[in-house]
């Protein structure tokens, strides 16, 4: 479980090691519920234009204050510990790529301070009860859940399994004394979120302290032993990225050799190029990718992978960007996958991979390949119209039905127009020929998606592998499936081989379903290394998220409700 920075011993009751006003710790005092409810009326109100609650949030304040009583106030209505413990956990959010904008934890702390003095009138005491106890909702709600509902956006990710009463969860944890550490049982126990997490506080650092350095695009790819003018600003830029050591000094100043080649290898290795150690115009675009960018990209994948719901032992994850799958025996992530393999995409703009997640069922060796009817209208129909002898040599054939013992009919003038109609379709017949290889690992979905082999061997040696029409094409089937079928012995990789080699189609279930989940994260630490590794937005998905995070916004400033009668005129201003 990942520990919530900035959250560790707590500050005294006098003084804040973070700079918050002092906040002193005593039993809790009690407030009238006509007050509170008064409370959250006037935070609903004060809104301008898009209202400062949702409905959900309002109905969660109504139930964490249907008793009435207070979370925060010790008996003279001031900050106790658990608010000081709350405001904390807010100030960190950052870590976990938040912004304490959200929170309105600038006019938190301000009302905080203002609570010291016993003069502060009790709405606005109640005030500050009410908006700290929506802002750690929120903040709750954004760290185990995330700030956009991905269903919201087109991706086919299921809703949470578990319903939280985040009301009665707070309630509990305040009269317990335990805000911390019910805030950290609710952080994604994903391994790989706790990297990322690491890896953005890293790059913050590195954005505000790394000098910026445009290096100019060559006309010509600078090769090993080269002359190279910006050596040494390249020497410093590979050793704060930690692509080379921090004592590497270079042959030569001005040359392009040594160990800055190795460097270098290894930054496009991080960033999905070749890693032919020649700096050329996409490595020099890489190197010139602002970090304070690559920041924006390690907070998008924190987003993301909050939205994953709880899994069971044995899956497997595709991120579509990176081209890579990985599979793993149990949950949590602990650890290096069971196995990883490069893998083929969806072309970018027309036949992307989905984002989605499913359960694997069953594996067919020697399969036909469908082919959908939009690829026949697209692509067969018109080849067919230049070439009548294309169907025949692509081992295809037109048939009647919808299972593998569909009838095949002869490509006559009438059976086009029929296919041109959809009256008919196109399959390709099993073997070496067959789009799909020797093995089709299926997970049904409205998509039509699965993973399969390929006789299209060759393009797995080039970096950005988006090629496919929307499945996933796996390097290496044969281990696939051995993984795939672990738990039915009888399915030796003798076996699995003589299937793909067999007569016809073989089909076999799954004794335990498998998750599959089809991703899309342009910034990760790879399981393999520990390493940070950084992919182009091939589908524009991130631009999609950025908007979409940005017009949830404009409502989520303001929590600190103004005092009755008094005009609501000062908010905290945003960063864009």
């Amino acid at each position: 479980m990942m520990a919530v920075a900035a959250c560790g011993t707590p500050a005294s009751s006098t003084t804040r090691a973070n700079g918050h006003a002092a906040l002193d710790t005593a039993p809790i005092v009690e407030i009238p519920r006509a007050n509170l409810v008064a409370a959250v009326a006037r935070m609903a109100e004060s809104g301008e234009g898009e209202p400062v609650l949702s409905p959900l949030e309002r109905r969660e304040l109504v139930s964490l204050y249907a008793e009435g009583g207070s979370l925060w106030l010790d008996e003279q209505g001031r900050p106790g510990e658990q608010a000081r413990e709350a405001l904390a956990l807010l100030a960190a959010a950052p870590a976990h790529g938040l912004d304490p904008v959200d929170y309105d934890l600038t006019g938190l702390d301000q009302l905080a301070g203002n609570l010291a003095s016993p003069a502060t009138p009790m709405p606005a005491r109640t005030g500050f009860e009410v908006a700290l106890s929506l802002a750690m909702m929120r903040f709750w709600h954004d760290l185990h859940l995330g700030r956009v509902d991905p269903r919201a956006i087109g991706y086919r990710i299921p809703g949470p399994v578990d319903e939280h009463d985040f009301p009665g969860m707070l309630r509990a944890a305040a009269a317990d004394s335990r805000v911390r550490v019910a805030t950290i049982e609710l952080v994604p126990p994903l391994v790989l979120y706790r990297s990322v997490a690491r890896e953005l506080a890293r790059y913050r650092v590195l954005a505000d302290t790394v000098p910026p350095v445009v290096f100019q695009a060559p006309s010509a790819s600078i090769k090993p032993g080269a002359a190279f003018l910006q050596a040494p600003a390249l020497r410093s830029r590979l050793i704060a990225l930690g692509d080379l050591p921090a004592d590497t000094t270079p042959v030569e100043p001005a040359i392009y050799d040594g160990a800055l080649v190795s460097g270098i290898q290894r930054f496009q290795r991080r960033h999905g190029l070749e890693p032919d150690g020649a700096i050329g115009q996409r490595t020099v675009a890489a190197l010139n990718v602002p970090l304070q960018a690559r920041v924006g990209q390690l907070v998008l994948a924190l987003e993301r992978l909050r939205w994953l719901p709880h899994l069971s032992p044995g899956f497997l994850a595709v991120n579509i960007p990176m081209f890579r799958l990985w599979g793993w025996d149990v949950v949590p992530l602990d650890g290096a996958p069971a196995f990883e393999m490069d893998v083929i995409v969806g072309r970018a703009l027309n036949t992307e991979t989905p984002v989605l997640i499913e359960r694997m069922r069953y594996v067919t060796f020697r399969p036909y390949w469908n082919v959908p009817a939009s690829i026949t209208r697209s692509e067969i129909l018109p080849a067919l119209a230049r070439d009548p002898g294309y169907l025949a040599r692509e081992d295809m054939e037109i048939v009647s039905g919808e299972t593998d013992e569909a009838t095949p009919v002869p490509a006559t003038g009438e059976n086009l127009e029929r296919l041109r109609l959809g009256q008919l379709r196109v399959r390709q017949r099993p073997g070496p020929k067959n789009s799909l290889g020797l093995v089709k690992f299926s997970f049904p979905n409205d998509e039509n998606i699965y993973l399969h082999g390929t006789p299209a061997t060759q393009l797995f040696g080039r970096p950005r592998r988006d090629f496919s029409h929307g499945c996933v094409r796996v390097q290496d089937p044969v281990a696939l499936a051995q993984w795939v079928l672990r738990d039915q012995p009888e399915w030796t990789r003798e076996r699995i081989l003589a299937a793909m080699s067999g007569p016809r189609p073989v089909r076999v279930d799954l004794t335990r379903p498998i998750s599959v989940i089809l991703f899309y994260l342009t910034a990760v630490v790879m399981p393999e290394d520990g390493t940070v590794h950084f992919a182009d937005d091939i589908y524009g998905l991130d631009a999609g998220l950025s908007r979409a995070l940005a017009a949830a916004r404009p409502r989520r400033a303001g929590l600190v409700p103004p005092a009755p009668g008094a005009a609501n005129t000062e908010r905290p201003t945003r960063e864009p």
